[in-house]
């Protein structure tokens, strides 16, 4: 194809590189997780997100959006969280239309429990693999990749209609819960 930008062998490497390292701690998160929590990844995110937000409840709608999955797959893992008593849901108080999910004390119990087993998967499957100066460059490379995807107007700390918290990626726990 005429005018097409064919990847050099230096770009290559990086996108296979790319590729099968998200593949493969995508594959050692999840089965920690679901080892030692019982959990999904996208189940515990939405713990960690609703740990992390005032009140520990969030709309649906913005909650699917903090979390890069569809409405219909959040609806889905949500509802699984909420035939373990982890979270409920309940209807929104300023928009008839709106759904919150609440995170309830076992929800926040079982995070809590989980945490330090993510932590040490994460840790073992990234972090401790890159050295501190990889860590900033991957960090700030990733970060401008997102935000290159990321929807019109929209920026990495906000979600529609509430405040920003502190970034999940951070603690999985909101600061008053991280020494328990």
């Amino acid at each position: 194809m005429e005018g097409t930008r064919w990847l050099d062998e230096r770009e290559m490497a990086a996108w296979q590189g790319f590729l099968e390292a998200t593949s493969r701690v995508s594959r050692h998160v999840e089965q920690q997780l679901k080892e030692d929590a019982g959990l999904s990844h996208p189940q515990y995110e939405v713990l960690v997100r609703l740990a992390g937000a005032p009140g520990g409840e969030v709309r649906m709608t913005d909650l699917a959006e903090g979390l890069f999955t569809s409405k219909s797959n959040l609806t889905y893992q949500v509802g699984q969280l909420e035939k373990r008593g982890l979270v409920r849901r309940r209807s929104c108080p300023t928009d008839v239309r709106g759904v919150l999910a609440v995170l309830t004390e076992e929800g926040r119990d079982t995070l809590r429990a989980a945490a330090p087993g993510h932590v040490a998967a994460v840790r073992a499957a990234l972090i401790d693999v890159l050295e501190p100066d990889e860590i900033d460059t991957a960090a700030r490379a990733l970060g401008r990749v997102g935000a290159r995807l990321r929807p019109p107007g929209r920026h990495a700390e906000e979600t529609e209609g509430t405040e920003a918290t502190e970034e999940p990626s951070r603690s999985p726990l909101p600061p008053e819960s991280e020494n328990a």
